[in-house]
C-alpha cells in the first residue's frame, strides 16, 4: 500500500475503535445529547425573556439557535483533547506506538470520531430548536452548507484541542484549560445578544472573533437574519463564510503538523 493509503486505512481503524467505545459507554452519547437540549431550553425560555437588544418582530429563537450550534460544537471539540490525554494517561498510546501504523492515524481517527459526535449534537439541537420555534428559511442546499460550515469549524478546533491534550496529558486539566479559553470566545460574540449592546472595545473583538463569523454564517445560510436587525459593517461579518473558512485553513495548517509532532514526542517516537 502507498503511504497515503496506509494512513487512511489506519485512520479508519482508529475511528472505528473510538466509535465502538462510544457504543459501549452509552453515558458519552447520553450527555452529548442532553447538553444541547439543556442549552436550547435554558437560553430560549429562562434567559430569552430577559435578554434584550433585538428589535420587535425579530424571532429570538431564530437568532439564538445558530449561536447555540456554534457554542456547542466548540465545547464538544474539547472532547478530543480530554480523550487523547486519557489515552496517554492509561498507556494506550504506548500500545499504538508498538504497532506498524502511521503517527497521524491516531489523531485523525480521534478527530473524525469526535466530528461524528458533534454531528449528532447538531441533529439533536436542530430537532429541539424546531420544537421551540426555530425554522430554516432558506433552501436545502444553503441549509446543508450551513451545517457543513459548523462541522468544518468544529473539526479544526478539535485539532487545536488535540495539541492541548498532548501537552497537558490529564483530562481534568485539559477541560479546565479549554474552558478558560472557550467560554470567553463563545460569550464575547454574537451568539446570544446583538453586538450593538457591547462596549466599543469588546464589540471590536467580537466582530473579528471567529466564533461570531461561524454564528453569522449559520444565520445567513439558515435564513435566520432579518432586515430589522442589520449585520454590523465589519468585513468578517459581511463575509462570514469566507472568514470562517480562512480560520479553518489557518487552524488546520498550524495545528495538524504541531499535533502530529507532539504525538511523536509524547509516544517517544
Amino acid at each position: 500500500m502507498s503511504s497515503l493509503a496506509a494512513t487512511l486505512s489506519d485512520s479508519v481503524v482508529i475511528t472505528k475503535r473510538n466509535l465502538i467505545k462510544v457504543k459501549r459507554v452509552p453515558d458519552l452519547i447520553v450527555f452529548a445529547t442532553l447538553s444541547p437540549i439543556m442549552f436550547v431550553l435554558l437560553f430560549r425560555y429562562v434567559f430569552g425573556g430577559a435578554i434584550g437588544g433585538l428589535p420587535p418582530g425579530v424571532s429570538y429563537a431564530e437568532f439564538l439557535l445558530p449561536g447555540i450550534f456554534a457554542q456547542t460544537i466548540v465545547l464538544g471539540s474539547t472532547t478530543t483533547g480530554a480523550s487523547i490525554a486519557e489515552d496517554l494517561q492509561k498507556g494506550l498510546i504506548d500500545r499504538f506506538r508498538s504497532l506498524p501504523m502511521a503517527r497521524s492515524a491516531v489523531l485523525v481517527g480521534r478527530t473524525v470520531a469526535d466530528l461524528g459526535l458533534n454531528a449528532i449534537s447538531i441533529v439533536v439541537m436542530g430537532l429541539t430548536g424546531l420544537v421551540v420555534g426555530w425554522r430554516i428559511n432558506s433552501s436545502v442546499g444553503e441549509a446543508v452548507t450551513g451545517f457543513l460550515v459548523l462541522l468544518l469549524f468544529a473539526y479544526a478546533v478539535s485539532w487545536l484541542m488535540a495539541l492541548v491534550g498532548l501537552l497537558v496529558r490529564t483530562p481534568e486539566v485539559v477541560n479546565n484549560a479549554s474552558f478558560i479559553v472557550i467560554f470567553p470566545l463563545t460569550f464575547v460574540a454574537n451568539t446570544f445578544v446583538p453586538l450593538e449592546s457591547f462596549p466599543s472595545v469588546l464589540r471590536t473583538f467580537a466582530e473579528w472573533n471567529p466564533v461570531s463569523a461561524v454564528v453569522q454564517a449559520a444565520r445567513d445560510l439558515f435564513g435566520n437574519t432579518s432586515p430589522l436587525a442589520p449585520v454590523p459593517d465589519a468585513w468578517s461579518l459581511q463575509h462570514p463564510v469566507l472568514y470562517t473558512l480562512i480560520w479553518v485553513v489557518l487552524i488546520l495548517a498550524v495545528f495538524v503538523p504541531l499535533s502530529v509532532r507532539g504525538y511523536g514526542r509524547a509516544a517517544g517516537r
